[in-house]
């Protein structure tokens, strides 16, 4: 159910960036895992794969960089480092 929101609010951003691009196709998009973030990058690519089913980012290529430092302060979050989009 977690993971759940937590997509929901990530496709919410990556469907702004594409409409503030204006552009119809997410090509990558760069995801931070947090060292507590409590999700592997193997579980975080099975949701975004459902969550990104028959949006802009469902063909995006996905790479997942995961954080080791736990005293980070974003060491709990999720972060959309950064998206690339169709020319």
């Amino acid at each position: 159910m977690h993971e759940q929101s937590l997509m929901v609010d990530l496709m919410k951003k990556i469907n702004a960036i594409a409409t503030q691009q204006n552009v119809d196709q997410i090509t990558r998009v760069k995801i931070r895992l947090g060292a507590l973030s409590h999700i592997s990058a193997d579980h975080f690519r099975e949701h975004f794969v459902l969550a990104a089913r028959g949006s802009c980012a469902e063909k995006a290529e996905l790479d997942i960089e995961v954080l080791t430092d736990i005293n980070d302060p974003q060491a709990q979050d999720i972060i959309l480092d950064s998206v690339e989009v169709e020319e």
